[in-house]
């Protein structure tokens, strides 16, 4: 089994281990993520316990506003301490995500948040586009459900791409700034306003601009 850097990332925010020591581990375990945190627990590297277990509860709330107040973000991003809230690399993280949601617009912060009938009402949707296509009844669900993981890219917070680095998602990056600060990094909430959304007006690509902007 082969790994990637970022999943020696990915060990590294779940162990607290150093980078080397967690490729080391990758390497001894053939690349098992669960088999390489047992290697580091058993030769005691371990340098704190796993960062999915902590408490994030320091962090900054942040505001992003573009276009001369046409679209405004307010997020939360969490971290353990005070000391990395008040660092520029934090800073410029959760300035990044508030930027994110200005350009990419999403819905949800995670595919666990879709409400059963948005995503009753998207199967159906599919569903009808590949009833229309003639495909196959019994292959049809499974179409549908592959599907799905395109809309969750796109409505899904964690789950889109992030607007500056396309090759990686905003969970992907979550994961790798845990890893680099060495603290437990999570997004909590946030809530994005467009000025006149819901009323009728002539349309203008606003999402466009900001991704322009971060660019």
């Amino acid at each position: 089994m082969t790994f990637t850097s970022f999943d020696i990332a990915a060990l590294r925010a779940k162990t607290g281990a150093g980078m080397m020591d967690c490729k080391k581990a990758l390497d001894e375990s053939n690349g098992d993520t669960e088999k390489a945190a047992q290697i580091l627990r058993e030769k005691g590297i371990l340098k704190a316990a796993k960062r999915a277990d902590k408490i994030a509860a320091e962090g900054l709330v942040a505001s992003y506003i573009h276009g001369a107040g046409r679209i405004g973000v307010l997020v939360e991003v969490n971290c353990e301490t005070d000391f990395v809230a008040k660092t520029d690399q934090f800073k410029q993280l959760v300035n990044d995500i508030a930027m994110q949601i200005a350009a990419a617009n999403p819905k949800y912060l995670a595919s666990s948040d879709v409400s059963a009938s948005d995503l009753e009402q998207e199967k159906n949707v599919y569903r009808e586009q590949l009833k229309n296509e003639g495909k196959p009844t019994e292959m049809i669900e499974k179409i549908v459900e592959g599907k799905m993981s395109k809309y969750y890219g796109e409505v899904c917070l964690l789950n889109q791409a992030f607007v500056k680095d396309e090759t990686k998602t905003i969970e992907k990056l979550l994961i790798e700034k845990a890893a680099e600060i060495g603290e437990k990094i999570s997004i909590r909430r946030f809530v994005r306003f467009e000025l006149g959304e819901g009323l009728e007006k002539k349309s203008s690509d606003f999402a466009k601009e900001v991704a322009e902007q971060m660019g």
